[in-house]
């Protein structure tokens, strides 16, 4: 343990009052779908328990209760897949092939678009990374990308030919850039978040699409934080190729995909040599299939495709009209409160991203607190208000470089089940941080802020060790 401490004191006081709901806010008044472990109780380091109210739905979403109820119908019958002749064989395999239809439909892809299951996004970019084209053996173009991307839609293009570009104050101006790193040509892909994982602001995915066709490039979305929140057509968009993540999208056991055009993944190196992604191996060469199977070899994630399934079944039911408002209205809710209280800032990336025709946001919200270190923030309003919310630089860290925050800041995210009271919890926290200061002493423990002698428990089967998971290497200098 560090010697750093940051000691319970009254230190400011609120300027205005707090931020009320009205009628815009009522469509939010309780969630829109059913999730799993809403009513989970989390234990206060002052004493009692309350509500644990989730703000960080952006990291990992909480189960649909409609997915586990599914998980637990099939989980009898899981067994391995494709090669088993056995009952529970063949209504697994039944079960893991569906689910490439089910996926293809939920995002509008074409008919012959591949859907490839991952392990996350990240893992679909950088197997889409090893399906760049080739010409004489060497890559055909380059990858084009913003300084806005996660880690996940970066790193994997450093390792090939690739340019960046550094985003405009405006969404219109930055795409005016692209456009003009496009025209200089020799671009084959254009890499592009659908939503930003830091502020949630969206990218006209339609105008990129045709952008970069109009040069001659292909498009992928990381859209990990998009279909979440949002109606994807990437047929109707032309988009080539789309990536997301089960656990973002209520959908347990850490499964994600691919979806897109096939040449390039027919021709590309196969992402995991193993099992199932080869015609014939022989004992110094082979001969890879073509197909999902190329990219998936091994034993699949068979409850894992099965539960992200299920899941864009459940969401794309869901009225987008009533989807839409659910979510504004927490979002706009939350702003306008985080913005009245003095020494609270919210930070976007474009001027014009919520203005006229732009593309507008989703349920997440960045902001930070003068004077206060953002993970002690985030553990005070953890251990004192039981709610749960992100800080760090969210894996984006040239994003937040350029925003200012190269030490981090605080993101607060929320969706299908989610209520107006996370949001007012969140106020009312934050609000009380103001006007008295911090309730409890915090120090930091390995690398993270956490309540000086914490004495809560966490449940019987797991680990009695609040405090000790440290921080992650990539919120730290």
């Amino acid at each position: 343990m560090t010697t750093a401490i940051f000691p319970a004191a009254p230190e400011f006081h609120a300027a205005t009052e707090a931020v009320r709901p009205d009628g815009r806010h009522s469509v939010a008044a309780r969630p829109l779908a059913a999730v799993t472990g809403a009513e989970i109780q989390a234990p206060l380091i002052t004493g009692g328990h309350a509500r644990y109210a989730n703000l960080d739905y952006g990291a990992s979403a909480p189960a649909l209760s409609v997915v586990s109820a599914y998980l637990n119908e099939i989980l009898p019958y899981y067994a391995s897949v494709h090669r088993g002749a056995g009952y529970a064989s063949q209504i697994s395999t039944s079960v893991y092939e569906n689910a490439r239809d089910i996926v293809r439909d939920f995002v509008g892809g074409r008919p012959d678009d591949s859907v490839i299951f991952t392990r996350n996004t990240t893992d679909s970019l950088n197997l889409l990374a090893g399906c760049l084209p080739l010409r004489d053996g060497r890559p055909a173009g380059e990858v084009l990308y913003l300084d806005i991307e996660h880690h996940a839609n970066l790193l994997p293009w450093q390792n090939v030919p690739h340019r960046s570009v550094v985003a405009a104050p405006t969404l219109a101006a930055t795409v005016g850039l692209l456009r003009d790193e496009l025209s200089r040509g020799g671009v084959s892909l254009l890499a592009v978040t659908g939503a930003s994982n830091v502020t949630g602001e969206i990218l006209p995915i339609r105008a990129l699409a045709a952008l970069a066709h109009e040069y001659g490039a292909r498009i992928v979305v990381d859209a990990a934080q998009l279909a979440p929140h949002r109606r994807i057509d990437i047929a109707a968009d032309d988009v080539d190729y789309l990536a997301f993540s089960g656990h973002k999208l209520y959908a347990p056991f850490g499964s994600g995909v691919l979806v897109g055009r096939t040449d390039w993944l027919d021709a590309g190196t196969p992402h995991l040599a193993g099992g199932g992604a080869v015609r014939d191996a022989r004992l110094d060469s082979v001969s890879w299939t073509t197909g999902p199977a190329r990219h998936e070899g091994g034993s699949p994630n068979v409850l894992g495709a099965a539960a992200l399934a299920r899941a864009t079944q459940v969401i794309a039911a869901l009225d987008p009209e009533q989807w839409q408002a659910h979510e504004d209205a927490i979002r706009s809710f939350l702003v306008e409160g985080l913005e009245a209280i003095e020494g609270v800032t919210v930070h976007r990336i474009f001027a014009d991203s919520e203005a006229g025709d732009q593309a507008g946001t989703i349920g997440v919200v960045n902001f930070s607190v003068e004077g206060y270190d953002a993970g002690l923030v985030a553990a005070y309003l953890s251990a004192e208000h039981g709610i749960g919310l992100r800080d760090g630089r969210f894996c984006a860290h040239p994003l937040l470089k350029r925003l200012g925050l190269p030490a981090g800041s605080l993101r607060a995210s929320f969706g299908l089940g989610s209520r107006l009271e996370d949001a007012e919890r969140l106020l009312a926290g934050l609000q009380q941080l103001r006007q008295t200061g911090l309730g409890w002493d915090y120090v930091v423990d390995a690398g993270r802020w956490v309540p000086a002698h914490d004495t809560r428990t966490y449940p019987h089967w797991a680990p009695n060790t609040p405090g000790t998971a440290g921080a992650a290497p990539c919120s730290v200098d």
